[in-house]
């Protein structure tokens, strides 16, 4: 399909491959979009090399980000981040309609053949197909104009706007800022009964609304704005003012300030300056008041990805009712979107749509792109596969296809896959979003582009896949991947459930039996590290049981990250495991006794899930103690062990180095941070092509599961009788 990607500050038409609709997500072919000017174009300047650098050091937060990277993975891996983004480009695209092709799981009140409308930075975006979740989807009223309700996004932006300044019939309203946005937000200030003075510095944009249905609009060179707001209310001054402008000047909200009545209500719904004036603010009694974007719900993840409503009763007009209410505005016809949507270009001509909207003469207010759905029948078959560089065959390069291409996979496992070119080729990247795979699978050289999982696990041409999605999906991946008899390096954790753990044993006890079965290996990398490697050999030689104290400065995470949610299951079964699987490793034993114990928090700040200390103990007679916090400074190291064998000790310094006390040798001395994410790789190759000395049975595979699943059982026991 053909899909539209801003890059070097330049629209471009790329061919991806058709994504896959997630549960509670609806694939819409699409018969127009609609280009919004100020966030694109903002959008566009963004996606060139002096763009993203200008974003970034205005930006603290991600002044932040950019020097955590290099300081953490030095300027390469800063450089390699930079060069993917501006490499991949920007995803344009908030707002169209067309028709429901597919519908994912769980959807139950729409259907195939529905004409729909779709908002949503990320999901509906300029192209022939679109995988938007439920909340961001509405059914069009019958004998609407599709091209019309392709501005639902923009409708929303502006109703909301309206909602916040709670308009009331006959009064009187000012909008500053006539374009896109506040050209909708005077009519539907209009249809709630309130008369509107407009104001823009474009005599065009001012002649426009007058044309429009306007009450007053005004050119502040021509006149005055305050002196005909003071004017048109009797000298008290305007009930409300919303400004729709979007300047990096704070003068349209001083003009609004002066513009609006004592104890009147000011709305920002544009990207303005807000330099504020105390005085006028202060004399007034004045409220302001922020819109954020289309509604509630917006920005909420468990809104609009979850599918999570909010109860009707008490948040009446969420973003997607607001998305409702506007295609009823426009199919009762109080709301006009004519002028708006005059200029629509075929897609192929998206280059002469975005220079519409940069000319320098009369511009439009928006540019919508119309796609062959909008003239043809829409067809049965999707094309989730698109070729982009040439398979290497080798016999000893494994063709892998890289499952999930989230920021741990283009951070870590993708980089390092490029390093160990000799023993693996890429046959596939494959993500639900068709640009995303194809940027990636361009930069990394992988020979196809996929949006569908099942595709890989069917081609022959494939040999192993590496499964990199979200926690949930990973058992249910492996398994299917495995009885597809494709080796699979599946990233911790391997289950979240018992019942996840109990079904991936049977297949492998099944597996067990056969001969030439697939691979199953896990991604517990720090067993694979320099430091877990030196470790094994010297606790190999040991008389007695050792003890081992190893501490976790894990870090704090936002109580809804989708680490702490279904999708994630937690710390202690997604990240703690690690330390589980390198104390089973050192030991060489299963284990025989586990006890966890966990604060007692006192807010919702602090989870007992993530503050945790567990011991066990295990066959051999060792003791490993994992001591596991988010409480702690954020630049204190993150990891740190203690050995305690035969009269020596040895300290694990946060995989930098192996600092030994007591006599032994084999010290690894201080350097770069190294935690076993390429030797891992490694070692799956060496699994997969027999060169491993022993393959890994399926007790030590799932060991580190299993003490998992324990822990967390103890500890969310034990927060239930505090509870």
């Amino acid at each position: 399909m053909k899909q539209v990607i801003l890059r070097s500050g330049e629209p471009v038409l790329e061919e991806v491959p058709v994504p896959v609709p997630a549960p509670g997500q609806v694939l819409v072919q699409v018969a127009y979009s609609c280009i919004s000017p100020g966030t694109e174009l903002a959008a566009m300047a963004t996606a060139s090399p002096w763009g993203l650098v200008k974003t970034v050091l205005t930006r603290r937060n991600l002044v932040r980000k950019a020097w955590a990277v290099v300081r953490d993975r030095g300027g390469r891996a800063a450089a390699r981040i930079a060069q993917e983004r501006l490499a991949g480009g920007v995803v344009a695209g908030y707002s169209c309609a067309g028709w429901i092709v597919e519908v994912g799981e769980g959807i139950e009140d729409l259907a195939v053949g529905d004409a729909v409308a779709c908002g949503g930075a990320g999901f509906a975006h300029h192209a022939e197909f679109v995988a938007v979740p439920r909340n961001l989807v509405v059914r069009i009223p019958e004998g609407t104009d599709l091209a019309a309700a392709a501005t639902v996004t923009l409708g929303a932006i502006a109703l909301q706007g309206v909602r916040r300044a709670e308009i009331q019939l006959g009064e009187r309203i000012g909008v500053i800022g006539l374009g896109a946005i506040g050209y909708l937000t005077v009519q539907l200030c209009r249809a709630a009964g309130a008369r509107v003075l407009g104001v823009d510095l474009d005599p065009a944009r001012v002649a426009l609304a007058r044309e429009s249905g306007c009450d007053w609009a005004v050119d502040p060179a021509a006149d005055d704005p305050v002196a005909v707001a003071h004017r048109i209310s009797d000298g008290y001054g305007l009930d409300a003012v919303l400004v729709t402008a979007a300047t990096a000047s704070d003068e349209p909200v001083q003009h609004a300030m002066q513009m609006a009545r004592r104890k009147g209500r000011i709305v920002v719904v544009g990207d303005v300056g807000l330099n504020l004036r105390r005085e006028e603010m202060y004399l007034k009694e004045l409220d302001l008041r922020m819109s954020t974007s289309y509604g509630p719900g917006r920005y909420d993840p468990t809104y609009e990805e979850g599918g999570l409503d909010y109860p009707y009763p008490y948040v009446r007009w969420t973003e997607n009712r607001n998305m409702q209410a506007y295609l009823e505005c426009l199919a009762t016809k109080r709301c006009r979107t004519e002028p708006l949507v005059a200029t629509v270009h075929p897609v192929d001509a998206v280059r002469e749509a975005y220079s519409r909207l940069q000319g320098n003469g009369a511009r439009p207010l928006t540019v919508l792109l119309r796609y062959p759905a909008a003239s043809t029948e829409r067809p049965v078959s999707f094309e989730r596969s698109v070729a982009v560089g040439k398979e290497h065959p080798s016999a000893d390069r494994i063709r892998l296809a890289l499952i999930g291409a989230g920021s741990f996979a283009r951070s870590t496992h993708l980089p390092n896959l490029m390093q160990l070119a000799d023993r693996f080729t890429l046959a596939a990247i494959v993500t639900r979003k068709g640009a995303s795979a194809l940027a990636l699978a361009r930069q990394y050289k992988a020979a196809r582009a996929v949006t569908d999982y099942r595709e890989v696990l069917t081609d022959p041409a494939v040999d192993a896949v590496l499964i990199c999605t979200r926690h949930d999906l990973h058992t249910a991946l492996t398994l299917e991947a495995l009885s597809a008899g494709k080796h699979v390096f599946v990233e911790k954790p391997v289950a979240l459930t018992g019942g996840e753990l109990e079904k991936l044993e049977e297949l492998l006890h099944d597996l067990s039996a056969k001969a030439g079965a697939p691979i199953l290996f896990v991604g517990y990398n720090r067993r694979f590290s320099p430091c877990g490697r030196r470790l094994r050999e010297i606790v190999e030689q040991r008389t007695n049981p050792m003890q081992v104290y190893y501490r976790m400065n894990a870090g704090f995470l936002p109580t809804d990250h989708w680490v702490h949610g279904p999708e994630g299951g937690g710390r202690i079964i997604g990240e703690a495991c690690h330390i589980f699987d390198l104390f089973t490793f050192l030991t060489g034993a299963h284990a025989v006794e586990i006890s966890a114990h966990s604060i007692s928090p006192r807010t919702a700040a602090a989870r007992a899930r993530e503050n945790f200390t567990a011991t066990i103990r295990f066959a051999d007679g060792s003791v490993c103690t994992l001591l596991y916090s988010a409480l702690g400074a954020e630049g204190f190291p993150k990891e740190y062990a203690e050995i305690y064998i035969d009269g020596a000790t040895v300290v694990l310094d946060d995989y930098r180095a192996l600092m030994l006390h007591g006599g032994r040798e084999g010290a690894i001395p201080r350097g770069k941070q190294d935690k076993g994410h390429v030797g891992v790789l490694e070692a799956f190759h060496a699994q997969i092509t027999g060169r491993a000395p022993v393959r890994m049975g399926t007790d030590e595979l799932l060991a580190a599961a299993r003490i998992s699943l324990a822990v967390d059982r103890q500890i969310l026991a034990a927060s239930a009788r505090d509870v």
